[in-house]
Parts: C-alpha cells; structure tokens; sequence
C-alpha cells in the first residue's frame, strides 16, 4: 500500500483562524487544555460520546472509562443496537 499524500502526518493546531504545525506534545497540551475546559463548565451534563461497536472490547471499555472518570459524564452511547 503506498502512501497516501493527502493524509495528515504531523499535528496540526488552529490558530486566529488557521491551522499550523505543531509538535505532538503541543497537540495533546492543546487538547488537555480543551477537556479541562469542558470540565469547568460542567462536562457531566454537556460532553458525550459517540464509540463503535466494530471497535475491540479494550477500546470501547477505555472510551467509558475516560468519559466516566476523567469527563465525569454517563453520555456514552455506541451503534451496538444495529
């Protein structure tokens, strides 16, 4: 399989507007710094997620657990009915 040039291969941050280049551990600050936001303002009650039933059992009880415990929410739901 060759690669694929319009996949994304470092991360990106957005910035006034635009996106730029940055290191991996100024992505994940970045992120952590957008969670805990989300937790100030009331994370149990406004963040959810949405995890897939095609996912391994170990990723979809991690996906729970980080909602449960870290986002402090139960608004987790995945497309096992189908």
């Amino acid at each position: 399989m060759g690669k694929h040039y319009e996949r994304l291969t470092e991360p990106l941050i957005r910035e006034s507007g635009k996106l730029r280049t940055a290191t991996w551990a100024e992505a994940i600050d970045v992120a952590s710094r957008g969670f805990q936001k989300a937790i100030d303002r009331g994370a149990a009650n406004s963040f959810g997620m949405f995890s897939c039933s095609k996912a391994t059992n170990e990723l979809n009880f991690i996906a729970q657990k980080f909602i449960r415990t870290v986002m402090g929410s139960n608004n987790i739901d995945s497309c096992n009915r189908t």
